[in-house]
């Protein structure tokens, strides 16, 4: 069986199918997903012990965590309840810099000693930014544009002469094949960015229609 998560309307229609009195056999039919597949969420559902009606008013992002969560630590509701409540601030401040999923959990477990472990607490939030992330799909031609960025944090480098230099990190890719570039350089400065710029389309060996900076202070 497919380690995959189920996509949360058809779980909602699983579920909706077997509450109405519809057999598996018939819902596989009607799905498209494998018999063991259903047979797995019901039982989940059937160990959370909760009606058809308090399943379905909850929001995708805690369906996915509570159905991807081995059923053996389920049944402890409360738990849920409260990390559901945590996981939005914590998403949003894991884009501060040095904030890390190891450090939210420590503060965790910290203020809930019955916590969830290391595991399930990165599982959660991996599933809820999945869910919670609206992706625009944008439609890419070949040779139309090639994307420049510096990375947010600086790396180093140790020269011959044994002194540390820090260094910027040039970033370049080609919006069709995500083709990528990557250069060390000394600055964001003007010269430097044109000298990676030069690097980066003999790399590629060829030229885009556009070249297309993020905001860059260059």
């Amino acid at each position: 069986m497919s380690n995959k998560p189920i996509k949360m309307n058809k779980l909602r229609q699983i579920i909706r199918l077997y509450s109405q009195g519809t057999g598996t056999k018939r819902i596989h039919a009607m799905v498209s997903t494998s018999r063991n597949t259903i047979k797995k969420y019901i039982r989940i559902w059937q160990t959370l012990g909760i009606s058809y009606e308090e399943f379905n008013a909850k929001s995708d992002s805690e369906l996915a965590v509570i159905f991807t969560t081995p059923v053996a630590r389920i049944s402890s509701a409360p738990r849920m309840q409260i990390l559901q409540g945590l996981l939005p601030d914590y998403c949003k401040r894991l884009k501060r810099k040095g904030v890390t999923r190891e450090h939210l959990h420590e503060e965790y477990i910290k203020k809930h000693s019955d916590g969830y472990g290391r595991s399930h607490f990165n599982n959660a939030i991996m599933v809820y930014l999945q869910l919670s992330r609206s992706v625009m799909h944008i439609e890419h031609k070949a040779g139309d544009k090639m994307y420049i960025d510096f990375a947010g944090k600086k790396l180093f480098v140790i020269g011959n002469d044994n002194i540390r230099q820090d260094v910027e990190v040039f970033v370049a890719i080609l919006g069709c094949s995500q083709l990528t570039y990557v250069e060390a350089v000394a600055s964001q400065k003007k010269e430097d960015l044109i000298t990676a710029c030069e690097n980066a389309l003999r790399y590629f060996a060829g030229v885009p229609e556009a070249i297309v900076p993020d905001n860059l202070r260059s």
